[in-house]
């Protein structure tokens, strides 16, 4: 599988102010296979730990912080060759050893020629918790399930994906891509971008075992409930995990306690969502109250939504078969659009460095589904899963903040095209949508004469 994050760990090997690298991301993500693969490519060898598989391998971080030891007794236990420069070390499983975490510090300082990198499940999750963390001594890195390229990619698409990648102008596309383009995309919502389910899919065309592989990732998932965060906060994450399918299917995503539990409230499930977010395995957007910048200075912290991480995952939880495949638009229409929605969100975060946001008033009720800051700019995002669909909530946000928004923004399931100040994206390019935008921009300021400041 080819994972567009290999060019990101490329630029941290080549990088002269290379740190020791954190990759986060959930459980079987991809997180050790990616790194093994990036050494395979790109280093003369790759010199592994595993600190769960070999619990023996942690004293070696506890009993001293001379790197030059550490490396030594490594070398010696495992048997492993390590070269500055040409070796990639890998430390896996490192979410429950805090010094393996801490000895990071010191060989960014004493040792910056050694190339490492780390990995662990619920990372997020330690790296929440108080310890001695070497803040400013680590690079961060996430990794994302697979996206929709990816997925095309994997399935032998290349040509779709390189049709995309290589779009360059805001026309309609033509009927020989937008056809099968629509028809993978329904494929993904059906298999997600968990490497194991595409890959039952992509290698064997076995929908059973897609299902299966979900179900066996969600097992994971909620075992880890019981096993990492406090006993009386299991029951409280499970509830949470399990009502993300009704929150979404609510005309108002907007999260509701209540949903999780009657009577439930805010202040006695908060940790529990947060350790849900820490994990990656829930996404938290924020409402905004307006366009502006900072983004986060306008959140409304009491109102806010949350996605799952994949939405294969989601699909999977639902309890949606993969028969709504072959239904139309089922797959896009089921409980509310949730999964486009999903879907959406999956994709923006992989190319925005802000979160998204949402934005939504009362009496009467107008919501727009995400907002999206670009450089300096702040972008409304409209949510379609089906065609010919128009937008009174895009039309009254531009009229609540005619001087903020310099293009709006649908996903849908028309062509592409700019209408006005509004830029239809068909799903199948949500990948794109960073491009788009600014090929959208350049279009709108050509035909003003107006230089383009992006």
């Amino acid at each position: 599988m080819e994972r567009f994050i290999l060019k990101k760990l490329l630029k941290w090997k080549n990088s002269p102010y290379r740190k020791p690298l954190i990759l986060q991301g959930v459980r079987q993500v991809g997180k050790t296979w990616i790194l093994k693969e990036f050494g395979r490519r790109c280093y003369e060898n790759v010199a592994y730990f595993n600190f769960d598989e070999h619990e023996e391998f942690r004293q070696f971080f506890e009993t001293t912080k001379n790197v030059s030891r550490i490396l030594q007794n490594l070398m010696l236990a495992s048997g492993q060759k390590i070269a500055p420069e040409k070796t990639l070390i890998i430390f896996d499983e490192v979410q429950d050893c805090p010094n393996v975490i801490n000895s990071l510090k010191y060989f960014c300082e004493n040792a910056p020629e050694y190339h490492i990198a780390s990995a662990g499940s619920l990372l997020g999750i330690a790296l929440a918790k108080p310890s001695s963390f070497p803040v400013g001594k680590v690079s961060f890195m996430q990794l994302d399930p697979m996206t929709f390229s990816e997925f095309l990619i994997a399935n032998g698409d290349e040509n779709l994906a390189d049709f995309l990648k290589s779009t360059s102008s805001i026309e309609p596309i033509p009927a020989a891509f937008f056809n099968p383009l629509y028809e993978k995309l329904k494929m993904y919502y059906v298999a997600g971008g968990m490497p194991e389910a595409v890959r039952r899919w992509t290698e064997l065309r076995d929908v059973a075992g897609i299902e299966e592989a979900l179900s066996d990732i969600i097992g994971a998932y909620e075992r880890d409930f019981a096993k990492h965060p406090g006993v009386s906060e299991y029951p409280k994450i499970s509830l949470i995990w399990k009502s993300v399918p009704s929150q979404l299917a609510r005309e108002n995503k907007k999260f509701l306690y209540r949903v999780v539990k009657n009577g439930a409230r805010a202040r006695e499930y908060e940790d529990a969502l947060e350790w849900l977010k820490d994990a990656r395995l829930v996404h938290k957007i924020y409402r905004s109250t307006a366009p502006r910048l900072p983004i986060a200075a306008y959140d409304d912290l009491s109102a806010f939504k949350i996605y799952l991480t994949d939405v294969g995952l989601l699909r999977r939880l639902s309890n949606l078969a993969p028969t709504a495949f072959g239904e139309g638009n089922r797959l896009f229409t089921e409980f509310k659009g949730a999964l486009t929605e999903n879907f959406v969100l999956e994709s923006l975060i992989t190319q925005f460095e802000v979160v998204p946001r949402y934005w939504s008033q009362t009496n009467p009720p107008y919501e727009v589904d995400f907002l999206i800051q670009r450089e300096n700019d702040i972008f409304p995002v409209e949510v379609k899963s089906e065609a010919h669909t128009a937008g009174k909530s895009l039309r009254k946000f531009r009229e609540l903040f005619p001087d903020l928004v310099k293009l709006r923004v649908r996903f849908s399931l028309d062509n592409l095209k700019l209408d006005d100040d509004v830029l239809n994206i068909p799903l199948f390019m949500a990948d794109e949508t960073d491009r788009l935008i600014g090929l959208a921009l350049d279009r709108k300021c050509c035909g003003c004469n107006v230089p383009n400041p992006s």
